[in-house]
């Protein structure tokens, strides 16, 4: 915080709020559950680790780094340079030393983590069902959809994982776009191998539907959120996955 220009509430206006919250009950049915705790502003874990943006830092990054990408461009790398419509975080450069810990700190022990999720389950149940969830904010909800399924076009897992998931949501009452404006991340990219057994779906939900954006607070569609998706977790734990 001593770093940006920016006061907590507008930097939160990039959090999943209350997302963990609404998935609370998937260990119930079988799931394991693993939550991302630091701020995205400070560093996404749903980025690739070294994806950096060159211009924020004082100091010339190594070789690995990836500066040139779709997501560093629209300043939404790992470290992400704006939030909201577009507003700098940093009111300074960063220089590498504190990205390097960010990565080794947060985001290298995050997914060291899910990779153990996902091979425990291939070895215990012959493949792995990976839900990526996230939040959207209602100004991107094209066509006011309540909710985006992103299987990277069909590549990160089989069609009939996003098919369930798209039925039963649907038949809640709830409005699916799939891939658009959101296709899935690194994590479904990295992670998804249908081929491998290996299925990832990255789910972003409108936060119209749960919360109110401006106060960063529940509001009175929370409850039914949660339980409808409590529904769609029994749903999962239920399927012969094996017939995948």
């Amino acid at each position: 915080m001593a770093a940006t220009r920016l006061d907590a509430a507008v930097i939160r206006a990039s959090e999943d709020a209350y997302v963990d919250w609404l998935i609370a009950s998937a260990p119930d049915h079988g799931a394991s559950l693993i939550t991302a705790r630091m701020a995205r502003a400070f560093l996404d874990v749903n980025r690739e680790a070294w994806e950096l943006d060159p211009a924020m830092f004082e100091d010339e990054l190594p070789a690995y780094a990836r500066g040139r990408s779709a997501r560093v461009a629209a300043g939404l790398g790992a470290i992400a340079r704006v939030v909201r419509e577009g507003q700098e975080i940093y009111a300074r450069k960063l220089c590498f030393a504190e990205a390097r810990a960010r990565v080794e700190g947060v985001h290298l022990p995050y997914h060291d983590t899910l990779a153990m999720l996902v091979r425990e389950a291939r070895e215990v149940h012959g493949l792995a069902v990976l839900i990526d969830w996230h939040s959207m904010p209602a100004a991107a909800a094209q066509g006011g959809c309540d909710i985006v399924l992103g299987d990277r076009y069909g590549s990160s897992c089989a069609p009939a994982v996003s098919a369930l998931v798209e039925k039963t949501l649907k038949g809640m009452g709830y409005r699916l776009i799939r891939n658009s404006p959101y296709a899935g991340g690194y994590t479904t990219e990295h992670y998804g191998r249908p081929g491998q057994k290996v299925h990832a779906l990255q789910i972003e939900v409108n936060r119209a539907l749960y919360m109110d954006e401006a106060r960063v607070s529940v509001n009175g569609g929370f409850e039914r959120l949660r339980a409808d998706l409590e529904r769609l977790f029994k749903v999962l734990s239920g399927v012969d996955w094996a017939k995948i």
